[in-house]
């Protein structure tokens, strides 16, 4: 499977409707693709600081949409957590 298509099965999964890209929903979920992509990465390849600076800020930004999508929608925020396993 390509990445084009990974990122495309991730969009239509958590869209909010038919032409949605770039909904909070989507956004995280793309980024939280990337982060595990990246932890992976970073497990095999540990001296890679470069990597790991874009990982540590692509986290930050993941954290800042879900501080705004908690303040907005708190049910919605939730029901993301789930979906995405991101806490224990």
């Amino acid at each position: 499977m390509t990445e084009v298509s990974k990122k495309q099965n991730l969009i239509t999964e958590y869209q909010i409707h038919e032409k949605d890209t770039g909904s909070c929903d989507v956004q995280i979920a793309l980024l939280s693709a990337r982060i595990n992509h990246l932890t992976d990465h970073l497990r095999v390849h540990r001296k890679d600081f470069h990597s790991r600076r874009g990982l540590l800020a692509m986290a930050s930004r993941r954290r800042k949409l879900l501080n705004y999508l908690k303040r907005h929608d708190l049910a919605k925020y939730t029901e993301l957590l789930k979906r995405l396993n991101l806490r224990k």
